[in-house]
């Protein structure tokens, strides 16, 4: 068993990845790797060998016990049954008569495909996951297990599989020491007894666990420094001139020996002149030195492939036939529908609402039929509902994408065939697509007097199914190749706008220009609107002959069919059938490929090789720790601050009891997280809150800290003896929680600025501030990276460490007088640890079993537990932290038949304690309560400005939601110029009034959607750091919502002038300036009533995944009553209050009277008298060109109603979960 150690950036998961055959195809990589001698080409390595990832990637909704299941299913049996076979055999020719439990063991673990086994309990209980093996798994929003035990379901997932090779990266971050040193301990087993292999790479061993190891290779800048047997490893730093202190772990010391800044505190040689040994230095060392020599000698004799065990490497690709991977893929799937089901419930509840309305807008008492002039509302509805069903389909777009990473992690490790998941969801899908067509069909068609024919109501049943198929098909295609929320969303409204606009009803084909026909017959929709529209106007109701000479045509259904450059015989609809079969066909073809083909979103390393770099290229002379300690201090800042005593008494938590327990028989309403607590935390004494993982360290944190926003708290806390008032709380104190939150488009130097401009107290001028931040950045090493972007964890940006070192940094430049620190230390290197001088140890069901002093080397802690009979003795150099977590664990509990947390109450210690409680309790004399004469340390002028600044930084380095937004801009306008080209210089028809008036509504409704959409993920983001940073009492929720609502208008108003200077020329407006700057307003407007409703909604939303359905909701509304659907007199007068409540409407009121209002040139119409333009917008479609200075004042309202919903629900709103 080989244990991987190096600081963060050296090169351990490449080296890992190198091994497990999983680095990137385009990277370049040469020598040779063997598994007995075998090269890759000949087996497949993903499968002989596993790999634990850094990263936690599961499905969220699902359980533990679920999570292992799957993977146990899909990863297979191996060669268990084969070896059981000859086992078996072999046993009865010896005579030799198996341990029955053994025996029933082995016997269980060969069976394939089952859905629950052994194998999953046993990983359940030796990871310590058999306490939470039935509850969710969670992600930000969704309340789940701890950090620490994400990582071991990380870890027993791969445990789960026949995998003889195992290499484990990083798997000990946010676990407690005891917690490493038992599953470390139980995998020293299986390398033993069952003749595995296993390589880990830990970041902090302690010493008993660094025991555990037979190998170690140290890794430092991409070099192997050393690799050999872990008894020898001193002996080489030794020869070099470097030993290892008596009390500091081996481990902690090899870390540091390497490093430039900490290796001279361990050279030894005092009559010798110490000078820096570099990396590549140890390396050639190395060589030199007899492990190193042997190691060369082995590599040169060729491993003898005859002795390989033919179950030793793995030759299938997978661990199941396709049929079994499809059943348990199907079984996973139909299970996160089951736990999703709000998602699928709330469409259909849309679609039935959308339905009601839809329904009574055409209700077919006002509908009539048999005369060309009424063909234009039923096409009105049955685009309507086209549009609908076509919407209903966007969220699988969001839906495909947020399984995208989990999915990506399991192709990888070869878990399924990427197609056998392709087609378990297209199949999923399909009853729900047609039981959302079916509610739509059946709610709207007779309602709104379609033909009443039976069989045409099946028809247009089936082109509807179709057309969502299709639609679904296109959107899950869309989201596998695009695989970013913002492009996706960006793109995804770009397709549906070009199949809206080349859909036969925008623009008849007649009148398309001869350079875009491909694209009509290219466009889906084209073909659902001639099944639709051929399916209705056939009918026999419409068969009366055709009067209108202009039109050659025997009926009057087919007279609206061709004048609209429709199919108009019966075979059309067939056709357009076949067409929409066609394109799902495609799409899922598409999908099936990309999925399999195409990798996940890279993650960029640059800001590893950057921090390298610069500390290979420091010229300066780096000295020891104190020399640098001495060199900060010259320079060093002392802001002022208030010394605190926080004390707590009795502190009891309750949740409500989760649903999942109660079906398991748990009786009780609420389930206590917190029992009973009391203790005191005092200036100048640094305490330490330890407790395995899962104790209640978080919650006790979150509760101190005011963080929590559920659930109900009992007992009291004090501050210096006066009750705790969170406001004032809030100022004073910092928190560094567990999950590392930060805006991911700013630099790692902003991020610290930004929180010091808005914490610290309003009389630090700029300058100290500035000062103090290269100070804490100094302090904590990153002000090599001070220009590093911040990246999304675990997509690009800051390793997990570096993240982690800024999380610290942003509270430390508060200048807080509490801190509290949530597992600072995970992911981090042994160099981050501190002396630590108190403790507060909590066990499971969050009791305490010991607060008070460590003393020197931890005796008091030790002679606390040694004097309770039973507790064995603590062995010579054995680390005291990994110890106390042991004896006192639930095992040793049971052991020695006693309860620690009530010892504790009943101890000597305990009275001391309360005694201190009570002294803190009671404010010091002449000691005022602290208050604050401002809520907040800055006022809202300087919020605004400190809000603006990092929303500006934060956009401006965001290119693609505005990059992508400015090119779609810009593409869009193009598209549009060459469809409607120089349609606005003649208007000569109804016709081409019309078709203006589809570009006009084109224009203003599609790109304003987009915007609408693609501003969601990117609030959403900020969102959640939004909710740490006004936890933290950094600035008023409206200074924030007026930062980033002035930055997207600063955008908005550039891209509207983008958008007016490419489309106004080429439709061929009139030039007259107050026409050109009329229609500049109102598109500048339209996107900014559209951004902020996107942002409105997200802040109304617990997701982002709900307001993008919420937003498919309210689009069609604005589109049916935009006046274009159907026009304003024909809306019946109960719906007539929504045009005036729909902003679309307005804006295509301002646009359509600016441009046209005042045109009195004649106008024919087919079926009517002629008339003027002026006079038939006026008389058909309710638009005088007088009212525009309304219309100009309704703007400015949507805009303002709208900013002031996002700013007051995110200020009262909160829907984190803690």
């Amino acid at each position: 068993m080989t244990l991987l150690l190096g600081p963060p950036s050296s090169g351990k998961s490449t080296l890992m990845r190198a091994l497990t055959g999983k680095l990137d195809k385009t990277l370049k990589v040469s020598g040779s790797i063997t598994y007995c001698g075998h090269t890759f080409e000949e087996f497949y390595p993903e499968r002989t060998s596993a790999y634990v990832s850094q990263y936690d990637l599961h499905n969220a909704e699902m359980t533990v016990r679920e999570t292992l299941d799957f993977s146990r299913r899909c990863l297979g049996i191996g060669a268990r049954y084969d070896m059981l076979a000859e086992l078996a055999a072999r046993e009865r020719e010896a005579g030799i008569k198996p341990d029955p439990e053994i025996d029933a063991y082995m016997k269980a673990t060969a069976v394939q495909g089952q859905e629950t086994n052994i194998v999953t309990d046993l990983t359940l209980k030796v990871l310590g996951l058999d306490i939470c093996a039935d509850m969710p798994i969670g992600d930000e929003m969704i309340r789940g297990i701890s950090g620490g035990q994400k990582k071991r379901v990380t870890t027993g997932e791969m445990l789960t599989g026949p995998a003889r090779a195992l290499f484990m990266d990083e798997i000990s971050t946010g676990l407690d020491s005891s917690s490493t040193f038992e599953i470390v301990k139980y995998i020293r087993q299986l390398v033993h007894v069952m003749n595995e292999t296993v390589m880990i790479s830990l970041l902090q061993p302690p010493p008993e666990t660094y025991n555990l190891f037979d190998d170690i290779i140290l890794l430092s800048e991409g070099y192997i420094v050393y690799h050999g047997p872990r008894d020898n490893i001193l002996e080489f730093f030794e020869a070099a001139g470097f030993r290892c202190p008596e009390r500091k772990g081996v481990a902690d010391f090899l870390q540091e020996v390497t490093s430039k800044k900490d290796q001279q505190q361990y050279w030894y040689l005092e009559q010798q002149q110490y000078r820096h040994v570099s990396v590549p230095e140890f390396a050639q060392r190395f060589k030199s030195f007899h492990v190193g020599q042997q190691m060369v000698k082995e590599l040169q004799i060729p491993f003898d492939k005859s002795k390989t065990h033919p179950a030793a490497l793995t030759t299938n690709k997978y661990g199941q036939s396709s049929w079994e991977s499809i059943k348990t893929v199907l079984s996973r799937e139909q299970l996160l529908m089951k736990r999703n089901s709000f998602i699928y419930i709330f469409k259909v509840t849309q679609l039935i609402i959308l339905g009601l309305m839809a329904m009574t807008v055409f209700l077919r008492t006002k509908m009539p039929y048999g005369h060309i002039s009424d063909g234009g509302k039923f096409f009105g509805a049955l685009t309507f509902s086209l549009i609908t069903v076509l919407f209903n389909g966007f969220a699988e777009l969001q839906l495909t994408i947020k399984m995208l990473p989990t999915f990506y992690k399991q192709r990888d490790f070869l878990f399924f065939p990427p197609w056998t998941f392709a087609l378990v969801t297209i199949i999923l899908r399909i009853p729900v697509s047609l039981m959302e067509s079916a509610v739509w069909v059946v709610l709207t068609y007779y309602v709104m007097g379609f033909a009443p024919a039976p069989a045409r109501f099946f028809r247009q049943l089936l082109a509807f199914f179709g057309t969502h198929q299709m639609a679904m098909a296109l959107f899950r295609f869309l989201g596998a190749v695009l695989k970013s929320m913002v492009v996706a969303n960006t793109f995804g409204m770009f397709v549906i706008l070009l199949i809206f606009i080349f859909g036969g009803f925008v623009i008849p084909r007649g009148d398309i220009r001869p350079w875009w026909i491909w694209a009509y017959w290219s466009s889906p929709m084209m073909y659902s609107q001639n099944a639709i529209s051929v399916n209705e106007f056939l009918s026999s109701r419409w068969a009366n002959k055709n009067t209108e000479a202009s039109i050659d045509a025997s009926t009057v259904g087919e007279a609206i069919l061709k004048s609209k450059g429709l199919f108009t015989g019966e075979w059309g609809f067939w056709v357009s059938m076949g067409a929409i079969l066609g394109f799902t066909i495609l799409f899922n073809i598409l999908y099936i490929l990309a999925l399999t083909h195409l990798s996940p979103p890279s993650g960029s390393n640059t800001v590893s090789d950057q921090e390298n770099e610069n500390e290979t290229n420091t010229s300066t002379p780096m000295g020891t720790n104190d020399e640098a300690t001495n060199r900060a201090t010259q320079t060093q800042i002392t802001l002022p601050f208030q010394p605190l005593a926080l004390s707590f008494n009795h502190v009891n938590y309750y949740v409500d009891m989760p649903a999942e327990m109660r079906e398991q028989g748990f009786a009780e309403s609420r389930l206590q997280l917190l029992s009973d607590i009391s203790g005191a935390f005092r200036p100048g004494v640094l305490t330490a809150l330890v407790g395995v993982s899962g104790a209640g360290k978080t919650t006790l944190m979150d509760v101190l800290a005011g963080r929590k926003t559920s659930g109900s708290i009992e007992g009291s806390i004090t501050l210096s003896g006066y009750p705790k008032k969170q406001e004032t709380f809030a100022r004073i104190s910092g928190y560094c929680e567990q999950t590392d939150i930060h805006s991911p488009n700013v630099t790692v130097y902003e991020s610290i600025l930004y929180s010091a401009w808005l914490r610290l107290s309003s009389d630090v001028d700029e300058k100290t501030r500035k000062l103090f931040v290269e100070e804490v950045m100094t302090l904590v090493e990153l002000d090599v990276l001070r220009n590093a972007m911040v990246g999304l964890p675990g997509v690009d940006g800051l390793s997990t460490e570096q993240r982690k070192r800024l999380t610290i940094a942003v509270e430390l430049v508060a200048n807080p007088s509490i801190i509290f620190m949530d597992e600072p230390t995970s992911g981090l290197d042994a160099r981050a640890a501190a002396i630590v001088m108190r403790l507060l140890l909590m066990k499971r069901g969050g009791q305490v079993i010991y607060a008070g002093e460590l003393g020197r080397h931890s005796y008091k802690l030790v002679e606390y537990f040694e004097a309770i009979p039973g507790v064995e003795k603590i062995t010579q150099g054995y680390n005291p932290a990994t110890w106390m977590l042991e004896v006192s664990s639930p095992l040793a509990e049971a052991r020695l038949n006693v309860n620690f947390a009530e010892i504790y109450a009943n101890s000597e210690l305990y009275r001391e304690n309360q005694q201190l409680i009570k002294e803190l309790s009671v404010p010091p004399p002449g000691y005022e309560d602290l208050s604050f004469p401002t809520k907040y340390s800055q006022n809202f002028y300087n919020q605004c400005i400190a809000n603006f600044w990092k929303q500006y930084k934060s956009y401006w380095k965001n290119p693609p939601h505005n990059a992508m937004r400015f090119l779609m801009t810009m593409i869009n306008g193009l598209v549009f110029g060459t469809v409607f080209w120089q349609k606005g210089t003649k208007i000569g028809s109804q016709q081409d009034l019309f078709n203006l008036l589809g570009a006009t509504y084109a224009a203003v409704f599609f790109l304003g959607a987009a915007n609408c959409i693609t501003v969601q993920p990117v609030v959403s983001i900020e969102r959640t750091v939004f909710y740490r940073e006004k936890a933290a009492g950094m600035y008023s929720p409206l200074s924030y919502a007026f930062a980033q609502t002035c930055v997207e208008v600063m955008y908005n108003i550039v891209q509207g002038i983008e958008y007016t200077a490419i489309i106004y020329a080429m439709i061929g407006y009139e030039w007259k300036a107050a026409k050109f700057f009329y229609f500049l307003f109102f598109i500048v407007s339209s996107f900014n009533y559209f951004t902020l409703f996107g942002m409105m909604l997200v802040s109304l939303t617990p997701s982002s995944m709900l307001a993008n359905i919420l937003i498919s909701f309210v689009l069609p509304l604005w589109n049916l009553f935009a006046g274009f659907l159907v026009v304003r007199p024909l809306i019946p007068i109960w719906w007539r209050w929504y045009y005036w409540a729909n902003p679309v409407s307005w804006t295509i009121y301002g646009v359509v009277a600016s441009q046209f209002g005042d045109n009195k040139s004649p106008l024919k119409v087919p079926g009517g008298s002629d008339t003027f333009v002026k006079q038939f917008l006026e008389d058909n479609l309710g638009i005088k060109h007088d009212f525009l200075g309304y219309v100009v004042l309704a703007h400015f309202a949507f805009i303002i109603a709208f900013f002031f919903v996002f700013g007051y629900s995110i200020k009262v709103l909160n829907f984190q979960k803690r």
